[in-house]
């Protein structure tokens, strides 16, 4: 930050690898600031950040809209805002579906292919097994892929798995490639840019 502004930059777009609450450094308001993909807890900055709780629902929509009424969710353990609002979506779709959350088909763990292969592990032990998988992200999806496969059951005739971000190399090298719900990092750079602008 001292750099751009020794360079007289107009401008900086700020932004991190996920989408949480950060604390910039204080003199990077000496300048104009948007955040991407973040925002400070007073929300006293300019932001963008993925509609979290849009993409849980309409995961979770997805899967309803193709016959599932029994979705289980493998949720991140750590708490961040995409962990708290994909869950929260995912809870309101079943509710605008007339569909009863079901404690048991909430799982969570790290959202790592290690975490996915877990969280699938424990699914496939209850008595009645899920039809769907709603995956907090693609590599979470890739250990529930695993964990399926190490059953012997199909992928989507067995259980149907929807993942989230959109990472292009694990999703289209799955096989069968992965349903993945994109987020929108060139939309929201794109905003970034043309509100400083």
């Amino acid at each position: 930050v001292e750099m751009m502004l020794a360079r007289e930059v107009e401008g900086i777009i700020y932004a991190t690898m996920w989408h949480r609450v950060v604390t910039p450094p204080k003199n990077i308001l000496e300048t104009n600031v948007v955040l991407l993909d973040c925002y400070v807890e007073d929300r006293s900055l300019p932001s963008v950040v993925p509609d979290e709780l849009r993409g849980g629902y309409e995961a979770t929509a997805r899967l309803i809209q193709n016959g599932h009424r029994r979705i289980g969710f493998m949720n991140h353990c750590d708490p961040d805002p995409a962990q708290v609002l994909r869950a929260e979506g995912y809870r309101r779709a079943l509710s605008d579906h007339a569909i009863a959350f079901d404690e048991g088909l909430l799982v969570e763990r790290i959202s790592e292919p290690s975490g996915g292969y877990e969280a699938m592990r424990l699914l496939l032990r209850l008595p009645e097994l899920p039809t769907a998988v709603f995956c907090y992200n693609d590599r979470m999806a890739m250990g529930a892929y695993d964990a399926l496969k190490e059953q012997g059951l199909k992928i989507p005739q067995d259980m149907a798995v929807i993942g989230y971000d959109n990472q292009e190399l694990l999703a289209a090298n799955l096989h069968p490639s992965l349903t993945t719900m994109e987020l929108p990092h060139y939309g929201m750079g794109r905003w970034a840019a043309q509100y400083l602008l």
